[in-house]
């Protein structure tokens, strides 16, 4: 169980006792903090290895429960790590992993962090969560929020991919279809929050998303080693992630720091790659141009729903980590992503999201231009299933049509 809640930003500490969102000093994100040196030595990969949890939650030391039936889970985590096969645009590469997330509850990586998010709303006598979303975060919070009892209110751009809209509808969520971006259903979240008394689960404006989302970077350490074939843990070289919100970026970073806490691993980091659309890039501007804030994204538009984020408020800790981490940000176009997107399916054999098309699309670029070696170990994260973005127009390329009866 975490023992603290801290800003940050400012570090100023906030009571785990009651509901929280952002930093009531500067507005900014908390952070959850937990007696690492405590369980150092008594919570070790032997131990996490000897469990029989099928989830994230055998993680359950460095999450918000004091034991794993605590938690509100439909099974999230423990996803395929996939060792890339060296054929077409992918031979180069030897050493390459796809993290697949589109296996966990409601197909996306979004499951790990309402899981724990629900969990704590629940266990502070929450009983109605509210939230934008641009896609599969509605999905998972509508699931997540049913499984423990509690009232869902979505809010989302009228663009959004229909089968998540859908998702949501069938969940029994509340569903507000906004004419804007994620950034005007954030509005309506806050408003309503003052009005009828929801609790905001947005992006980062609430603690315990990002300690779900954390449970990637402990399972990267587990998934490395796996695929070497050792015991002692070890991360990959480049970590390549699709940004919009940030939090899953923002989350392995603090678990790789709470691993070395733990004495699970050395200093040595990753280096971490932001991978953004060029219609919506603040995270890359701000990258680029050495400051530590990103401002408002204007005009943001791509095909890629979870990487339509204008602005985040958690943009200064991506851009410590991936900073720190001697890492980089750069954009890829939408034609790009679509193009990445058909060669992970059809080289691979993994359909994935458009954001996924993206990362994998950027790992081309830095191998082009030296910026990744062919013999790192590079980590490619396909944070959703493919199969909820059938509306897009990726191609018909091979396909065939035929007047036989097939029976």
């Amino acid at each position: 169980m975490h023992t603290s809640l801290v800003c940050g930003a400012c570090g100023l500490s906030h009571a785990i006792d009651s509901p929280q969102n952002l930093c009531v000093q500067c507005q900014k994100p908390l952070l959850a903090q937990y007696d690492l040196a405590s369980l150092r030595g008594r919570f070790t990969p032997d131990v996490v290895r000897q469990r029989t949890e099928r989830s994230m939650w055998r993680f359950w030391e460095v999450m918000p429960v004091d034991r794993p039936s605590e938690a509100v889970s439909l099974g999230e985590g423990l996803t395929p790590f996939l060792k890339c096969q060296q054929r077409g645009s992918f031979r180069k590469f030897s050493q390459l992993y796809i993290k697949d997330e589109s296996f966990n509850p409601t197909g996306s990586f979004k499951a790990r962090g309402m899981s724990a998010a629900i969990t704590l709303a629940k266990a502070l006598g929450i009983d109605h969560v509210a939230l934008p979303s641009a896609g599969n975060a509605a999905g998972a919070a509508t699931s997540y929020a049913a499984c423990a009892g509690m009232k869902c209110s979505i809010f989302m751009p009228k663009d959004t991919p229909p089968a998540n809209i859908i998702e949501c509808q069938v969940g029994g969520a509340a569903v507000t279809l906004v004419d804007g971006l994620i950034s005007d259903c954030g509005k309506l979240v806050r408003d309503g929050k003052e009005q009828f008394g929801w609790f905001d689960l947005s992006t980062l404006k609430e603690p315990f998303r990002v300690e779900g989302k954390k449970t990637m970077g402990y399972e990267l350490a587990f998934d490395m080693a796996d695929a070497l074939g050792q015991r002692e843990l070890v991360l990959p070289d480049v970590v390549l992630y699709p940004t919009g919100g940030g939090t899953g970026l923002i989350g392995m970073w603090k678990a790789f720091d709470e691993m070395e806490q733990l004495g699970w691993i050395d200093s040595r980091r990753p280096r971490m790659v932001s991978v953004q659309a060029e219609g919506c890039a603040p995270i890359v501007k701000a990258f680029q141009d050495g400051v530590e804030f990103a401002p408002l994204f204007p005009n943001a538009a791509t095909i890629a729903s979870g990487l339509r984020v204008p602005v985040a408020v958690g943009d200064f800790l991506m851009l410590r980590a991936i900073r720190a981490s001697g890492g980089t940000a750069l954009t890829v176009t939408d034609d790009e992503l679509r193009a990445g997107v058909l060669e992970l399916a059809r080289e691979q054999g993994v359909f994935a999201c458009p954001e996924a098309g993206a990362v994998w699309w950027a790992a081309k670029k830095l191998s082009a231009s030296g910026w990744i070696s062919p013999d790192e170990r590079g980590v490619l994260f396909n944070t959703g299933t493919g199969v909820k973005y059938t509306h897009l127009d990726l191609a018909t390329t091979g396909t065939t049509t035929s007047d036989c009866d097939p029976h």
